[in-house]
Formats: C-alpha cells, sequence, structure tokens
C-alpha cells in the first residue's frame, strides 16, 4: 500500500488538510493536491501563505458570512488565486444566540445549550445548511467541474459549512460514506480544533462547565453529519436525485467532475 504523504500543520490557519485519497465505491481515489478544506485564512502568518500560494491554487471558497469576516478579518491574499465569497448563512440568523455564545454568563449559556439544546441546534444547521443552500451548492460543484481546481474550501472552522459542502463534493464524487464521515471526523484532532475564545480568554481560560456547554458547538460529531445525510435522504430520496434535481447538476456535468478529481485506485 503506498504510504501516505506527511500532513502539513500550519501556524495561524487551522484545519487544513487535502482530501485527496479518499477511496470511491467504484474503486478510484480523490486525486492529491486538488481539493483542500481547511479553517478561515485571516490569521495566515507569512509561511502559510507562501505554502497556500505553492500549491498551485485557482479558488478559494469562503462560505464565512460577513459577521465572521468582521470578526476574523479577511482572508490572506494568494497571488493569482481567485477568492469566491459563498455566504453559507446569514449575518441576521440568530444574532442573539451567538452574543450569548461570545458574551453570556453561565446562567445564559445552561439556558442557551443545556439539556441537549446545543446539539439540537448543531443538528437543526446542518439540515439547514443541506435544505436552503442548494443554490450554492451547486454554484460550487459547477464551478469545480468546470474550471475551479485546484480549489481550497473553508468557512471559519472548517468543520460545519465547508464540512457539509466537503462531504456533497465527495458524494458528487462517489467518496464511500464512511471514509466522508471519517474525514469529516478529523476536524477534531487538538491542533484542528478552532480556538474558541470568549470575551478576549482563550479556551483554557474557560471554566470546566463553560467549556462543556460548548463544546456541542465547536466538536464535529457523526450525529450533525448524520442529521445532512437523513435530511438528504428524506428530501430527495437519495444522493442521484439530490444532485440532479435539488442541485441542478447533469449527468455530464457530473461526470466531468469526477474527471477532473478523481483518478485510478
Amino acid at each position: 500500500m503506498p504510504q501516505q504523504p506527511a500532513e502539513t500543520v500550519l501556524t495561524g490557519v487551522r484545519n487544513f488538510r487535502d482530501v485527496g485519497g479518499l477511496p470511491t465505491t467504484d474503486g478510484r481515489r480523490v486525486a492529491r493536491g486538488l481539493l483542500f478544506r481547511s479553517g478561515h485564512l485571516a490569521h495566515a502568518t507569512a509561511e502559510d501563505a507562501a505554502f497556500l500560494a505553492s500549491l498551485g491554487l485557482h479558488t478559494v471558497f469562503d462560505f464565512r458570512n460577513d459577521a465572521d469576516r468582521a470578526l476574523d478579518g479577511p482572508d490572506v491574499a494568494l497571488p493569482g488565486v481567485r477568492n469566491v465569497h459563498i455566504p453559507l448563512t446569514d449575518t441576521a440568523d440568530a444574532v442573539e444566540f451567538w452574543r450569548t455564545v461570545q458574551r453570556g454568563g453561565p446562567a445564559e449559556l445552561r439556558a442557551a445549550l443545556g439539556d441537549g439544546r446545543g446539539v439540537a441546534w448543531m443538528v437543526r444547521t446542518y439540515r439547514s445548511i443541506v435544505l436552503d443552500r442548494t443554490a450554492e451548492h451547486s454554484r460550487v460543484l459547477h464551478a469545480l467541474a468546470e474550471d475551479s481546481v485546484p480549489a481550497l474550501l473553508h468557512c471559519a472552522a472548517g468543520k460545519d459549512r465547508a464540512g457539509v459542502t466537503m462531504a456533497v463534493v465527495l458524494l458528487a464524487l462517489g467518496v464511500e460514506r464512511d471514509a466522508i464521515v471519517e474525514d469529516y471526523l478529523a476536524s477534531n484532532a487538538p491542533h484542528r480544533r478552532y480556538r474558541v475564545r470568549r470575551g478576549g480568554q482563550p479556551e483554557e481560560a474557560l471554566s470546566p462547565e463553560v467549556r462543556e456547554l460548548l463544546a456541542p458547538l465547536f466538536d464535529a460529531r457523526p450525529e450533525y453529519l448524520a442529521a445532512a445525510f437523513d435530511t438528504i435522504e428524506r428530501t430527495w430520496g437519495g444522493v442521484d436525485r439530490y444532485l440532479a434535481d435539488g442541485l441542478g447538476l447533469a449527468t455530464a456535468t457530473r461526470e466531468r467532475l469526477c474527471a477532473r478529481l478523481l483518478v485510478d485506485g
């Protein structure tokens, strides 16, 4: 079996990885060096930026909303790389909820997130990203099929909006479902996780109770991605109809996408 390449860990960019190597159900694999995912690029160091520039990227897809971009800043500029901003959540959505997450005291956090409410929030979010963002996901798939590779897909943490979108891309490529889930859960590795800050405090300074209450929002959990898959099944009856009817992905376009991004196993 071929040796896996060493993982690249960037200093100011969380959750970066090449999804190349993932197996498809027909015996092919995602080609290496063509499809990447990460958290935002706003805090990239000069060394990070030089590495990203060396990848030969055509397009960076940024799924953050305007509030995210105001909080973390714009992505670092990469020479010759097209940056496409496709928000997958609305800035106005749940302003009060995220204010509580960022600034609320323990009692407010318990009211918002305790007794499974944090998990329920995330499940609803994943369902919404599938149901309400078909035009956006269609745009990404068509761009990748036409001219936008190599591509980097990211949101803020590289876990939820980028996670669902990458799962959609991988479904279109015919990647094995278990491999999609395994790649998604890789966002839980300590060096990949989003750095939670509240009121300027690093995560390490937060109380155990607050960390526990916030955990559902910053974990990659199997039930979240399962909710996205279940939404596809319930709404469209399966992946093929979701891609064709929900995203308008013609058979020829899907074949072109696979030809661009897959190699023989």
